[in-house]
């Protein structure tokens, strides 16, 4: 075992203390990784193996060597939980990126990759919160309801969407009707403008029949 392995066998194992039995520990110390070398932005993210490697930059001309390194290509993600019913804000490699889309969601790549497989502490915790949260889901009883029962509902929803649409269009009525009064004429003018358009009309057939 790597030394950094070594490293989370004995945080683990001073967290549970001497209750555990033996042969539980060392199932545990396969599941523990066994990476040499982990980054310490890895620790804050999933990145899937991916972790910063050393090397040559090897120049044209004379062959000259100098010592550089290669770090992964991180991004800052939104991905969704269908577990925690909500996005998860997280740091991903672009390997980690379609892994996770290969493997059909966040949710399902924590559960399908082992343990050992994992790199990081994070990523060792949310495997294990999402194995718990999924084991307490499948314990859960689920009701189905008769046909009858699915009728009755589907009925209530619809009298309420009924309800919902009829409350809408006499709010609309009453917000036009309101309107009309504050933006309308006033009243003293309103009987005299048909008055004056009658006088005209009026006066124009007289002069008419006059003519002829």
């Amino acid at each position: 075992m790597a030394f950094r392995g070594r490293e989370i066998y004995k945080k683990i194992a001073r967290k549970v203390g001497g209750s555990v039995p033996p042969e539980v520990m060392d199932s545990v110390k396969k599941l523990v990784p066994n990476n040499k070398i982990v980054m310490g932005r890895a620790k804050r993210g999933i990145f899937a193996g991916r972790h910063i490697q050393f090397g040559n930059k090897v120049s044209e001309d004379g062959g000259n060597k100098n010592r550089r390194t290669w770090k992964p290509n991180v991004q800052e993600k939104r991905l969704f939980s269908y577990i925690h019913d909500r996005h998860i804000r997280i740091k991903v490699t672009t390997h980690a990126l379609r892994c996770i889309d290969k493997a059909g969601g966040i949710d399902e790549y924590l559960l399908k990759t082992p343990y050992h497989k994992m790199g990081t502490e994070l990523g060792l915790v949310w495997k294990a919160r999402i194995e718990k949260m999924y084991e307490e889901l499948g314990k859960m009883e689920v009701g189905f309801f008769s046909p009858e029962e699915e009728a009755k509902i589907e009925k209530g929803f619809a009298e309420f969407e009924a309800a919902k649409k009829s409350a809408r269009r006499e709010a609309r009525k009453a917000m036009a009707k309101q309107r009309q009064m504050e933006g309308g004429p006033s009243g003293d003018q309103i009987p005299n403008a048909p008055q004056i358009r009658e006088g005209t009309t009026e006066d124009s057939t007289q002069d008419e029949h006059q003519n002829s």
